[in-house]
């Protein structure tokens, strides 16, 4: 079965009595709806909506959460998270020198026997494990980064910046990072709006080019006009934040969309729910 080790990952762990309210009150993730054994995604945002930090999170143990992100961004996290602290009776912690084992395509047979083993719910049609014990053997990280993007599952970093996109922007909306039921969390109320109103315009496409595409960080055109930023990719399959509206009056006239020189076809990623307009923009609105 493919697998891969992710030496990129950090650890956090916040525990104690209070860690479920703690966590519930500022992130955006419903965690009465987390059981055992699985992960969910989430973030912490800023007042104004926009994702801080980006993280999956999963039960490990009673009264404990173990938060797993990006190691770039994990002392920058734990700092936010005890500034949030106040009063509350919890332990945050950063676990030193963690892995991150995936395995995907299959249900992990080492995950029976493995206690810190949870499944990515953000994989809907094949089945993804994560665990954090330890690996003899790294895999193949660039097998993982096709699947993530094939699947179009965007991270930060590699997807998008940290404090310029909403949830929305990223999916989290569409793959349980957000819970609209439950109580206010920093940022609730932008997002809140964005999802009664369904003003979401900026959202992750599957992106398919004619030729290799360029690097990360590369605008898709639309006769010159930006619509969208391309992502990671593996080959000619990458992942795109780019503006659906913009998207959709482009196809509906047969307007080439360009990352560089590269002509591209962009697609909704098939267990997503939202769709492209039914009414394009106009030039001017846009």
């Amino acid at each position: 079965m493919p697998f891969a080790l992710r030496k990129d990952r950090a650890l956090i762990t916040v525990s104690g009595p209070d860690a479920e309210h703690f966590l519930q009150n500022i992130l955006t993730t419903d965690l009465d709806t987390l059981g055992n054994g699985e992960a969910k995604p989430g973030a912490l945002l800023a007042p104004q909506g926009k994702i801080l930090f980006d993280f999956l999170i999963s039960r490990a143990g009673e009264n404990a959460f173990r938060l797993e992100c990006r190691a770039a961004i994990s002392d920058d996290f734990v700092r936010r998270l005890i500034l949030y602290k106040l009063r509350a009776k919890v332990e945050i912690a950063k676990l030193e020198q963690a892995l991150v084992t995936l395995v995907w395509g299959m249900e992990s047979i080492a995950s029976q026997n493995d206690s810190t083993a949870v499944a990515d719910r953000r994989f809907r049609d094949e089945p993804v494990t994560r665990s954090y014990a330890d690996a003899a053997e790294t895999g193949d990280i660039a097998a993982w980064q096709a699947f993530r993007t094939a699947h179009g599952i965007a991270e930060s970093g590699a997807d998008y910046v940290l404090g310029e996109a909403f949830p929305h922007d990223v999916l989290l909306d569409e793959l349980g990072g957000v819970g609209f039921k439950k109580g206010c969390y920093i940022g609730q109320e932008v997002v809140s709006r964005m999802q009664h109103r369904g003003t979401a315009r900026r959202r992750v496409l599957i992106v398919e080019g004619r030729l290799l595409l360029p690097v990360a960080g590369t605008e898709l055109t639309v006769e010159g006009r930006p619509v969208g930023t391309l992502g990671s990719s593996a080959g000619t399959t990458g992942l795109a934040i780019a503006r659906i509206d913009r998207v959709k009056a482009a196809m509906d006239v047969g307007q080439p969309i360009l990352a560089d020189d590269v002509p591209v076809t962009l697609t909704i990623p098939g267990w997503a729910n939202f769709t492209f307009p039914q009414e394009a923009v106009s030039a001017e609105e846009a």
